[in-house]
C-alpha cells in the first residue's frame, strides 16, 4: 500500500471551531494511524499556493488537545478562489497563464500528499469541491474531505455548522454587556449587528440565547436597571419583511414609554436594498474574490440605527457589533461535541478514499454522514418557521412576516 499524507487548511472568515478541528483531527489521526505524516498550508489555500506549509511535529502531536480551548485558527486562514485566476494573479499567488487548480494539484502531488481536509464554509468546501474534481479529471490520487464550519450555518444541506452555536452564545455575552449602556443617557437607541449575509440564523440564536440568559438574572425593584432595559425591542432578518414607518411607529411608544430602544439586526438585513440605493447614487460597491458584496463596507447597522434614531427621536444612538468577539470564541460544549463527530467520521471516509463534506444531511433525516461535494452550496435561509424561533418573536412582541 502506498505511503500515506494527510495535509489539513483551514480558509474563509474565522468560526468558533477551527483550532479545535485543526486539534481533533490531529487527535483523531494519532489514535487510528499513528504512522501517516501530518502537515498544514499556512493561511488556507494561499499556503498551498504558496507552497507555505507546517510540519506536524511529534510534540505538537503530544499537545494538540490543548487546541480545544483556543479561538481563531492555529493554521492562519484566508479568501482565496482557486477558479479566480485572476485574483490569484493580482494577489501574487500564481504566475500570469497559470491555473491555480493546477498549480495546487501540482503542490499536493509534488508534496505527497495523499488526503486534504478542508474546514470552512460553503466558499471553502465549493472551492475543495473544484479542486477535487481537477484532481480527479487529471489522473492524481487524492481524497479531499471538508469540515463545515460557519457561524451562520447556511449551508446547504447540512443541519448545524460548527461553530454556530458558540458563537450565538458570545454575541448574547458580548450585549448582555453593551445592553447597560441603555442606562448611560436618557432616549438612546442601541443596534446591535449580528453576522449573517444571507441567513438569520445567527441573529435569530443570539437574540434567544441573550434572552435566556437576561431572563435568568436577578433585579432590584424600584431601579431603572431592571428586566424592561434588557429587553429586545426589534429583530430583523434577511428572511423577514417590515413596514420601516409602522415599525418606527411601534419603537416610538416603547421609546416615550421606557426611555430606550433596543434592536437586534442581521448584517444581511435589507442588504440587497441597501447596495441597490448605493450604486443607484454612483457608488461602487467592493466585491470579494468569489463576487461577494464587502459586508463590512455596506454598515447595514448603522443603516437601521440611521432611519430608526430620527423616526424615533433619540437623543443618542449606537452600534455594536459582536462578530469578531463571537466568531474568534473558543468552541463551547456543544460545539465540541459536534465537533468531535464529524472529525471522527472524516478520518474514517479519507481512510476510505471517500470524498466530500460531513455533516448531518437534512435530506437523509439528518444522519451524519459525508455529503457528496456537488451537493455543497452557500445562502441557506433560516427558517422562520420554526417553534423556538416563533417563542423569540413572541417574547419581543413584535409583529412581523416572512419574505425580505
Amino acid at each position: 500500500m502506498p505511503k500515506q499524507k494527510v495535509a489539513m487548511l483551514t480558509a474563509g472568515g474565522l468560526a468558533p471551531c477551527l483550532s479545535s478541528a485543526v486539534g481533533g483531527l490531529i487527535e483523531r489521526y494519532t489514535d487510528v494511524a499513528p504512522e501517516i505524516e501530518l502537515i498544514a498550508y499556512r493561511s488556507g489555500y494561499q499556503g498551498l499556493l504558496l507552497a507555505d506549509r507546517i510540519e506536524i511535529t511529534r510534540d505538537m502531536r503530544e499537545k494538540a488537545a490543548i487546541l480545544h480551548r483556543h479561538g481563531g485558527s492555529p493554521i492562519g486562514n484566508s479568501r482565496v478562489k482557486l477558479t479566480n485566476a485572476a485574483d490569484c494573479v493580482k494577489r501574487g499567488l500564481v504566475k500570469e497563464g497559470e491555473n491555480p487548480l493546477r498549480v495546487a494539484a501540482e503542490r499536493l502531488a509534488a508534496d505527497g500528499v495523499t488526503i486534504l481536509h478542508t474546514i470552512g464554509g460553503d466558499d471553502t468546501n465549493t472551492t475543495a469541491a473544484d479542486l477535487a474534481a481537477y484532481l480527479g479529471a487529471n489522473g492524481y490520487n487524492l481524497t479531499v474531505v471538508g469540515l463545515p464550519k460557519t457561524v451562520d450555518n447556511d449551508v446547504v444541506p447540512i443541519r448545524q455548522t460548527l461553530g454556530a452555536w458558540t458563537a450565538a452564545e458570545y454575541g448574547a455575552r458580548f450585549f448582555d454587556h453593551v445592553s447597560n449602556e441603555q442606562s448611560a443617557a436618557p432616549k438612546t437607541l442601541v443596534v446591535h449587528e449580528v453576522m449573517g449575509r444571507h441567513s438569520g440564523w445567527l441573529t435569530a440564536a443570539t437574540a434567544q440565547a441573550y434572552i435566556k440568559m437576561t431572563g435568568e438574572k436577578e433585579f432590584v425593584d424600584g431601579f431603572m436597571m431592571n428586566a424592561q432595559m434588557k429587553n429586545i425591542d426589534g429583530l430583523y432578518l434577511p428572511e423577514m419583511a417590515f413596514d420601516l414607518n409602522a415599525e418606527a411607529e411601534r419603537l416610538r411608544e416603547v421609546m416615550n414609554k421606557a426611555g430606550y430602544v433596543t434592536l437586534f439586526v442581521s448584517e444581511g438585513a435589507c442588504l440587497d436594498a441597501i447596495v441597490a440605493e448605493r450604486e443607484a447614487a454612483g457608488e461602487t460597491i467592493k466585491r470579494d474574490a468569489f463576487g461577494h458584496v464587502k459586508i463590512d463596507t455596506i454598515n447595514v447597522g448603522n443603516w437601521f440605527s440611521k432611519q430608526f434614531a430620527n423616526l424615533l427621536g433619540a437623543e443618542r444612538s449606537m452600534v455594536q457589533k459582536s462578530g469578531y468577539y463571537a466568531r474568534s470564541a473558543p468552541a463551547n460544549q456543544d460545539d465540541l461535541r459536534l465537533i468531535q463527530g464529524m472529525v471522527d467520521l472524516a478520518v474514517e471516509s479519507a481512510l476510505n478514499k471517500v470524498s466530500g463534506v460531513t455533516g448531518h444531511d437534512e435530506d437523509q433525516n439528518g444522519k451524519l454522514r459525508t455529503i457528496e461535494f456537488p451537493r455543497i452550496k452557500g445562502g441557506k435561509h433560516f427558517d422562520t418557521s420554526a417553534k423556538w424561533f416563533g417563542d423569540v418573536m413572541t417574547h419581543i412582541g413584535q409583529p412581523w412576516r416572512a419574505g425580505a
